[in-house]
């Protein structure tokens, strides 16, 4: 049977998932930690070293590239560009790991391509922030402060009228300011909607409601099966072609005056609450997509 590396840190329910698909097509799952990969630069060496793997693989699957220092994080990232450079199929892509773990980056590129997406701001000066802040809260629009890089929710924070601006903010932001106009789905009703896109299609669909205005199903948001086409799955789709990858989750938000608007495309999408409301079979369709690609 071909052992087939997937790059992840903790295997967990998805983990078992796609090693369940894998073994359905006659394949290994061989779960890898990219930290323990490395550059062996050396004359009899193809260069990247994947353990457990005497020779390179015709491709590899992404279900986690783990934080760490800047330098460890590039590091990461380079086995995976490598790994292409040598001919290994890899889903989903280093570069497109890239475009959209970094938050403004993927925001710059939907703004690039006309795709919804809230009013943003990115900058290292903290007066320039302010002024931004200052200026959008008078005006009454509330505004969301989100890590550059993170998920699940965690560390977002909502800047609204009436509220004393974070003073300093290094300790919150890291010292980079991501600004986003928040956008309200409905006070006491707060929704939103995960997308799954595999290969430039919209394959699942579900909303999320939350128990504040943050909906991830981390923080306790509730799943809800919802078509998957029309506006919502075009939208989803131009967002995948916006930022060229092979998979995403892509998290849309409708306003109270029924405007949808991309947040984020997610290179490493977590589907178990999806799963939990769709038939589709998410892990199987992945594992046919990436050994379609790989053929």
């Amino acid at each position: 049977m071909m052992k087939i590396p997937v790059f992840t840190d903790d295997p967990g329910w998805h983990g078992k998932r796609l090693n369940e698909a894998f073994a359905m097509r006659g394949f290994q799952a061989v779960f890898v930690s990219l930290k323990d990969c490395f550059l062996d630069l050396t004359t009899h060496s193809s260069g990247v070293v994947i353990p457990g793997f005497e020779t390179l693989p015709a491709f590899a699957f992404v279900r986690g590239v783990p934080g760490g220092t800047l330098q460890q994080v590039i590091t990461r990232l380079d086995i995976l560009h490598a790994l292409e450079m040598l001919g290994v199929k890899v889903y989903n892509t280093g570069r497109a790991v890239e475009r959209t773990v970094d938050k403004a980056m993927t925001s710059f590129l939907l703004h690039h391509q006309g795709i919804a997406t809230p009013d943003t701001w990115v900058c290292e000066s903290r007066h320039e922030a302010h002024q931004v802040m200052l200026r959008e809260i008078s005006e009454n629009n509330p505004l969301v402060i989100k890590p550059l890089f993170g998920s699940q929710g965690k560390g977002v924070r909502l800047i609204k009228q009436g509220d004393a601006l974070p003073v300093p903010m290094e300790a919150h932001v890291d010292g980079l300011y991501y600004l986003q106009r928040y956008v309200d789905s409905g006070e006491g009703v707060w929704h939103d909607h995960r997308v799954f896109v595999i290969r430039g299609k919209a394959v699942g669909a579900m909303v999320r409601h939350g128990i504040s205005w943050v909906n991830n199903v981390a923080l306790g948001g509730r799943c809800e099966s919802v078509a998957h086409d029309g506006e919502l799955g075009a939208l989803a789709e131009a967002a995948a072609r916006a930022v060229d990858i092979d998979y995403c989750g892509v998290d849309i938000i409708r306003d109270r005056h029924g405007k949808l608007f991309v947040l984020e495309v997610n290179s490493i999408p977590a589907w178990k609450g999806l799963q939990g409301v769709v038939a589709l079979d998410i892990a199987q369709a992945l594992v046919d997509d990436c050994l379609r690609m790989s053929a």
